[in-house]
């Protein structure tokens, strides 16, 4: 649905976001701050991840950074889906992606989890928030805060790292599904409490990752991830901003995505989102080229774009990556794709 104290002198975003069919796309990208960038790596020759995410001032210049190189119509802020879960009580180190110490696995593990208020969870995020905002003020650019879901953080912190398929974490759901039900319920507040945080600091927008839903069957994440996705969308309602919910792989379960609270639904590449579009009538669409598109030739991309640009004719699109920026691209196609999604007249063109 619209939101009603939206304007044409709104961001371009946030317009698409609340539902409205914009004669353009507005555009971001997913990880369009990050190891593509030169000025980024600047950056993380001296200071490391969790440095660059727990200091404000690092957080909100890269964010900043693609904004000053390319006329993107959303930021979003430079942090992690990992960042809350110290505040519960659990280590998180990085090498290069996501570890836990010690996976989470018992009844005693669980207990120990604390919940932790809004100012305690990461209060060097919401500081971070109102630095970029303090920069965008006066631009046509939302900030869009996040946090991961909690099945995807729960994957996380049962597995303890990174792994193909997941194996040990889709085992504890059949093994311990009591177990993993009160894990659930306790992310599922942590990622309220952090994103209602997110939203008072500042950010205009916020999207739920829940980047390991699509390892899934659909009875497993009717179980498992739609109520709590469900609860966490809904505890957002009626604070004035949009909600994006992205889930990768997950084409399988869209019939259960399309039950979410939330305005705008972001989509890999896997399916055109003309083909996507019918399971989500209502919503708005984000996404979704290959990033791997950025690696081909100018020429390319243009011809991909306007793929994806003509697919998404029929209802509001947000144009975005359908995951993020693969960090060997160049930059100059960032600003050839920029380019391309400006000149595409929506309300002129026919589908694809």
């Amino acid at each position: 649905m619209k939101n009603p104290t939206t304007t044409t002198s709104s961001p371009l975003f946030l317009r698409a976001a609340w539902g409205e069919d914009t004669p353009r796309a507005p555009l971001w990208l997913m990880r369009q701050a990050g190891r593509y960038l030169p000025e980024y790596r600047a950056i993380k020759a001296r200071a490391s991840f969790w440095e660059m995410v727990r200091t404000p001032e690092l957080a909100a210049e890269i964010t900043l950074q693609p904004l000053r190189r390319f006329p993107l119509d959303a930021a979003i802020l430079f942090s992690d889906i990992m960042t809350p879960l110290p505040a519960m009580g659990v280590p998180i180190e990085f090498n290069p992606g996501p570890v836990v110490a010690e996976p989470l696995r018992t009844q005693a593990q669980l207990e120990a989890l604390r919940l932790p208020e809004p100012q305690e969870i990461a209060p060097y995020v919401a500081e971070a928030i109102r630095l970029v905002r303090r920069e965008l003020a006066g631009k046509p650019v939302a900030l869009i805060g996040f946090a991961g879901a909690p099945l995807t953080l729960a994957t996380y912190l049962v597995q303890g790292s990174g792994a193909k398929d997941y194996e040990e974490f889709r085992a504890f759901l059949r093994q311990a599904p009591h177990l993993a039900h009160q894990l659930l319920q306790k992310l599922t507040e942590l990622t309220i409490r952090y994103l209602r945080m997110q939203i008072e600091a500042g950010a205009e927008a916020v999207q739920l990752f829940d980047s390991w839903a699509g390892l899934h069957d659909p009875d497993t994440y009717r179980t498992f991830g739609l109520p709590y996705n469900q609860k966490v969308l809904s505890a957002l309602a009626g604070l004035g901003v949009p909600r994006i919910y992205l889930a990768v792989g997950a084409s399988h379960l869209y019939p259960l995505l399309a039950l979410l609270p939330c305005e705008a639904v972001s989509v890999d590449w896997r399916l055109s989102l003309a083909q996507v579009r019918p399971f989500f009538p209502a919503h708005t669409l984000q996404g979704n080229l290959d990033p791997a598109v950025l690696l081909a030739p100018l020429e390319v991309i243009t011809q991909e774009a306007h793929k994806v640009l003509r697919a998404g004719l029929g209802g509001p699109h947000i144009f975005n990556l359908g995951h993020g920026v693969i960090r060997t691209t160049p930059p100059e196609h960032v600003a050839h794709l920029v380019e391309v999604v400006h000149q595409f007249n929506r309300h002129s063109e026919e589908p694809a």
